[in-house]
Order: structure tokens, then sequence, then C-alpha cells
């Protein structure tokens, strides 16, 4: 082999080298912003989950507490009711009068346990409702982000 054609496939071959690494090079830099941004939406992703269970505590305590107060008026007033029916009890003329008053107080107090169980049961349903949903939007956004990604 002459030394031109040495020289002209050295070059060839440093070309196809250069060429080759660069290509791999552009690869790599590719993969690596890909990997970057993965990294980066997950980040968000990640925050957005944090804020949500963050803020379904928040609607969760403040429904403890809710709950709790309106527990205590509740009782309260029960306890209001049984003393004016004790009155009542107390001022009864015969026991006709007597059996009438207790008649009355027990169908009312029933009447006002199944009333309160029903809202209660509905108030708590509600405040669940509002507890998940932050958690649930979060879920949409995961799903949203898994169909784009796909």
């Amino acid at each position: 082999m002459d030394t031109n054609t040495m020289k002209a496939t050295a070059e060839k071959t440093q070309a196809q080298a250069k060429e080759m690494f660069a290509d791999v090079n552009a690869r790599a830099k590719g993969a690596v912003e890909k990997s970057q941004k993965m990294v980066a939406e997950f980040n968000d992703l990640s925050k957005g989950n944090v804020e949500a269970m963050v803020e379904s505590a928040k609607i969760a305590a403040k429904g403890a507490e809710d709950i709790a107060r309106y527990t205590i008026d509740y009782g309260r007033q029960t306890i209001e009711k049984a003393n004016a029916t004790a009155k009542d009890l107390a001022g009864a003329k015969s026991p006709t009068e007597f059996f009438q008053i207790q008649s009355d107080a027990s169908r009312k107090a029933i009447d006002a346990v199944v009333a309160e169980a029903s809202k209660f049961t509905e108030n708590y349903l509600k405040l669940w409702g509002e507890i998940v949903q932050p958690v649930s939007n979060r879920v949409a956004v995961a799903m949203e982000k898994a169909k784009v990604a796909a």
C-alpha cells in the first residue's frame, strides 16, 4: 500500500469514527435530556401528590373538628330536652298524664335520633367526598400523564 492510499484510508476511518462518536454523543445527550425531563415531571407529580395529601389532611382535620363541635351541641340539646321532659314528668297530675308525657317524649327522642343519624350519615359521606377529592384529582392527572407517555 502506498502512502497516499494509507493516508486516504486513515482519513476516511477518522471521519467515520468522528461521525460515529458524534452520533453516539447526540444520542447520549438526547437520552440525558429525556431523563432530566422525566425526573422533573416526576418531581412535579410528586410535589402535587404531597400537596393533595396535605389538603386532604386539612379537610379531614376541619371535618373532625366540625363533627366534634356538632356532637357536643347535639349532646347539650339532648340533655336540655331530657331536663325539660323530667320537669314535665314531675309536674304530671295523674299517672295517665305521666305516661302520656313519657310516650310523647320517647316518640320525639326516637324520631330525633333517626333524623340525626340520617343527617350525620349524609354529612359524613359529603365530608369523605371532600377529603378524597384532592387525591382523586391527582390520580386523574397521573392517568392523563400516563396516557400521554404511552
